[in-house]
């Protein structure tokens, strides 16, 4: 397995939530807790704070208002999983999403969707399949704009645009970008025009963030947070210093 070294995610514009290791009190894949998955979760459901839970077992210790994660990798026991999440406020069930978590695997899971329509991704982080030695950034993104049809996606590294149209909940894979500065924009029609500008770092891999804007004059805004840094050598993930990334 690829080595990850982990990072505390953005704190600028993306809330970090209190953590609650209910699952297993170890966050590494060491030699005394070998057999465990690493989850991250986020709520990009802009009109509801919520509250997760994985096979009846809460995730954090206070619920996650928009834009709000579990504030990095939390290690749980791999095997089928129900992934839940509800309304802080009512405590109505919103998503329901039964997964199978792999021993040793990384993944997101994602709260989308607004006005009483809401649903889980989840995904399969697949760190291994990326090259710590080859000189390069990993870039990908999900569409939690809700609403969005067929908005195009474009990413400009080293002058080179990559453009692709994503729906409303897909996510891409991870891309190879020359590190440096990443053009980030995303339109649809009339109604989206949004882009920005990120500096990506060597080894690094991101996860931008298409959100809901705060209303129709702002129908979107694009953010990001940092997965973590490769290792050159493949092998168990080791745990490194926590720290900051900014969001700006």
């Amino acid at each position: 397995m690829k080595k990850l070294q982990l990072v505390t995610l953005s704190l600028g514009g993306i809330l970090l939530a209190g953590v609650l290791f209910t699952a297993c009190n170890k966050s590494n894949f060491d030699n005394t807790n070998p057999d465990v998955a690493a989850l991250m979760a986020f709520n990009l459901s802009p009109d509801k704070s919520v509250n997760l839970a994985l096979s009846g077992n809460g995730l954090t210790n206070s619920p996650l208002a928009f834009t709000s994660y579990t504030g990095g990798y939390l290690s749980i026991y791999p095997g089928n999983r129900i992934f839940q999440s509800y309304d802080y406020t009512t405590g109505d069930s919103l998503a329901t999403t039964s997964f199978t978590f792999e021993v040793k695997k990384y993944y997101s899971a994602f709260v989308l969707g607004s006005n009483g329509v809401y649903q889980h991704v989840i995904v399969n982080d697949n760190f291994d399949s990326l090259s710590g030695t080859s000189g390069k950034a990993y870039i990908r993104y999900i569409n939690a704009i809700p609403g969005s049809v067929n908005a195009a996606v474009s990413i400009t590294a080293g002058g080179t645009p990559v453009n692709n149209n994503a729906a409303f909940a897909s996510i891409s894979e991870f891309s190879a970008v020359t590190p440096g500065d990443v053009i980030i924009a995303v339109s649809e029609g009339s109604s989206i025009n949004v882009s920005r500008t990120i500096t990506m770092e060597q080894k690094k891999v991101y996860t931008v963030l298409l959100l809901p804007g705060a209303n129709t004059a702002d129908p979107a805004q694009i953010k990001y947070i940092v997965n973590g840094t490769l290792d050159d050598a493949s092998g168990q993930r080791t745990s490194s210093s926590a720290r900051s990334v900014n969001m700006n």
